[in-house]
């Protein structure tokens, strides 16, 4: 069993940036991979990046060069590090782990002037 709880989210500009955080009760190494989905209404779930055990990351074409995913050093919360914010990167943003195909509760992004 693991718990995911996400943070960071708020209301910025265009063309700014917020670092959501993931935290979980078990370090990344037993969980093998995080990955951050989002959501906005009316549409499905979409992929956005993806952080390994060993460190390696993926991303979603749209947000590549923009975001960047990274861990502390117990490897138990993982950073989403999001700069040149866009208004179609507004939704809920959710941490998973398929290890335990468990989601965090999501937390909102709201980009808009």
């Amino acid at each position: 069993q693991v718990q995911l709880v996400e943070s960071g989210g708020g209301l910025v500009q265009p063309g700014g940036s917020l670092t959501l955080s993931c935290a979980a009760s078990q370090s990344i190494d037993s969980l093998s991979f995080i990955h951050w989905y989002r959501r906005t209404p009316g549409k499905q779930r979409e992929w956005v990046a993806s952080i390994r055990s060993d460190g390696t990351t993926s991303y979603e074409d749209s947000v590549k060069g923009r975001f960047a995913l990274s861990s502390d050093n117990t490897k138990t919360t993982m950073y989403l590090q999001m700069n040149s914010l866009k208004p179609e990167d507004t939704a809920v943003y959710y941490c998973y782990t398929p290890t335990f195909d468990t989601w965090g509760q999501g937390t909102q992004v709201t980009v808009s002037s």
